[in-house]
């Protein structure tokens, strides 16, 4: 990848990961969006690959997506949005195999493109963990370093969090990407001294935690996203000089 080319990408938006499935990256992505929004950016969110989807009025209906274009203040075509969908609630290589489906790499950046060009930000919600298979020879890391964004990571805080967090931080750093803070996101509100999980990780993962959101049965994008501003101000910072 040139560098003309890796900055313009860098420079329109974030990736969203997470330690594992069932993290919160939808939660974080939407706040995300929320505080892009709240500074003023047209901010879009893209879901590239979804699996477990229902049948709706306009074809399968993914409450990801869903959650993602009603955060958003830009609307772009769902085939953009979410290029690949699929009904089954399994991982994704499985569910487009079981279509008859090849998960194109290339399609996707066509897409992020696409809404790039709509958008100041594209906030991009990979899918399940950093090393999710997408095919043959093919994963979400790959997908998170044909698009060459900087790297968010939602670590669920919970039991076994700390190597989850550290070897995802290893793999997004073997792909030759940048990330570019972390998000305690509270997920079991009965774990066992989360402050010194959080505090072990903060001394070991190379990035700023950015955020660190409470256990929330109904997750309050906004107000999250307010505890984002701080970030969101360094990041366009960085970006206009």
């Amino acid at each position: 990848m040139d560098s003309s080319h890796e900055s313009r990408i860098t420079n329109h938006g974030f990736f969203v990961t997470g330690t594992d499935t069932g993290v919160g990256k939808t939660v974080i992505a939407c706040a995300l969006l929320h505080a892009l929004v709240a500074a003023g950016l047209k901010a879009a969110g893209m879901k590239p690959v979804a699996a477990g989807a229902e049948p709706g009025a306009r074809g399968l209906v993914h409450d990801d997506v869903e959650q993602l274009e009603a955060a958003s203040n830009v609307a772009g075509p769902r085939e953009i949005v979410n290029p690949y969908c699929f009904r089954a609630a399994i991982a994704p290589h499985i569910a487009a195999e079981r279509e008859g489906v090849v998960i194109d790499l290339a399609r996707i950046e066509l897409s992020f493109r696409a809404l790039a060009r709509l958008a100041d930000c594209v906030v991009v919600e990979g899918v399940g963990g950093f090393r999710v298979p997408l095919g043959p020879g093919t994963d979400t890391a790959q997908l998170a370093g044909t698009l060459g964004l900087p790297v968010v990571l939602v670590v669920g805080m919970r039991l076994g969090c700390l190597n989850h967090a550290l070897l995802t931080a290893d793999a997004i750093a073997a792909q030759g990407l940048v990330l570019a803070g972390w998000v305690a996101n509270h997920i079991d509100p009965d774990m066992a001294a989360a402050d010194e999980n959080v505090d072990a990780l903060e001394a070991r993962l190379p990035a700023p935690l950015i955020g660190r959101v409470p256990f929330m049965p109904a997750p309050d994008f906004a107000a999250i996203g307010r505890s984002f501003d701080d970030a969101v101000r360094q990041w366009r910072a960085r970006v206009s000089r």
